[in-house]
């Protein structure tokens, strides 16, 4: 910590339409990683800005404790280490150690925490339970279903769109034993067919992967975080849900100051996923390109809104990075220096920040590549 930032001005971080004041200890969760294949450029983009809002946190003399958590236990993982004829626990672990070897390469500070959902199944049941204590849940045959049918709300959804979403990611809204089609399985009944699961009061199962995160966070940090990272997609039923539940179970709200939700990366007008076929690997661009380039490719724009990625737009940033580093060797003017920080803390603007930078020079430009580790 650097107790110089600390004078003046409490400081503020605005994201979006929100200012957060911020004192001393930051609490900030990042949705990780379901570790069943490599890292593509749509996670690397999520998790470049929450590292950058990290960085500025702390650049601003503030203790910082970022969780990232792994989801090593999901259907997604299970399906694909029953493809490849090996145990889910071992696709998670090599996956996970190639996922975070990337994060290296690209200066993405590694997680205080590192959770995963298999080490928080204790805490996933405790969750059921308050939430049942509540009347905030029910249980059906084994399963404990949370009353989430009005999460959508928050998340600024109609009710018909909500139904799509929750279909899209595999929350079963046509399962005949919800009370609502929108409710989600905060504990989920083993089936005959199923290779892994836990005992529990209500019979064997594992968690739904909405609670996953809810009981993760609660764990980590008590009933509330100061920031809480993912991507855009997952505004809902992910985050909706997961809010909702540990709101609900604990009585305190919000679950989040604040939420940063990076926008969604696209090739040639589709969403970046494997299940479109387009994915961009980030072990493929960095064959030819350096770290920095693609840091700045995914934090030189707006971080709400979703983008289209380009190989055009990658060497952009490349030759920008080197016109960066021509700055910073000159002498520069001194009022830029403040201005760098000062534009991040507004809403992240790091287009912005960039310009100062450039036209200044020095001291400004140092203090930009540093500050988003663009080195």
């Amino acid at each position: 910590m650097n107790p110089s930032r600390l004078t003046g001005p409490p400081m503020r971080l605005r994201l979006g339409e929100h200012s957060l004041p911020m004192v001393g200890h930051v609490r900030m969760y990042v949705c990780g990683i379901t570790p069943y294949d490599v890292t593509h450029l749509g996670h690397a983009a999520t998790y470049i800005w929450a590292d950058a809002a990290d960085r500025v946190l702390r650049w601003h003399g503030h203790t910082v404790t970022v969780a990232r958590n792994v989801t090593d236990v999901d259907d997604v993982l299970f399906a694909e280490a029953r493809r490849r004829g090996e145990s889910h626990t071992m696709l998670a672990t090599l996956q996970r150690a190639s996922f975070e070897g990337t994060m290296a390469t690209l200066q993405v500070r590694p997680p205080d925490l590192a959770p995963s959902a298999a080490q928080h199944i204790g805490h996933v049941i405790q969750l059921a339970a308050a939430l049942l204590d509540h009347d905030a849940a029910y249980e059906r045959g084994g399963t404990v279903y949370a009353r989430t049918s009005q999460a959508h709300v928050s998340a600024g959804l109609d009710r018909e769109t909500a139904l799509a979403r929750a279909a899209e990611f595999h929350d079963h809204p046509d399962d005949p034993d919800k009370d609502d089609p929108l409710d989600i399985a905060v504990w989920q009944a083993a089936t005959p067919d199923d290779e892994v699961s836990w005992p529990s009061p209500w019979g064997d199962g594992r968690p739904g992967w909405h609670a996953e995160c809810a009981a993760m966070v609660l764990a980590l940090f008590g009933s509330t975080v100061d920031l809480h990272c993912g991507g855009n997609d997952l505004a809902y039923p992910h985050h909706a849900c997961e809010a909702a539940l540990a709101e609900a179970a604990t009585g305190v709200a919000p679950f989040a100051r604040g939420w940063l939700r990076a926008g969604v990366v696209s090739v040639d007008g589709a969403k970046m996923a494997k299940s479109t076929g387009n994915l961009v690997l980030v072990d493929d661009l960095l064959r030819e390109h350096s770290p920095g380039a693609i840091r700045l490719l995914c934090l030189n724009r707006p971080w709400a809104l979703p983008w289209e990625f380009s190989m055009d737009e990658l060497d952009l940033a490349e030759a920008v990075l080197e016109r960066l580093y021509a700055a910073a060797a000159k002498p520069g003017s001194a009022p830029g220096v403040a201005a760098v920080p000062a534009a991040l803390l507004n809403n992240l603007n790091v287009p912005d920040a960039l310009l100062i930078a450039l036209e200044d020079g020095g001291q400004a430009a140092r203090t930009f590549i540093e500050l988003l580790a663009l080195t």
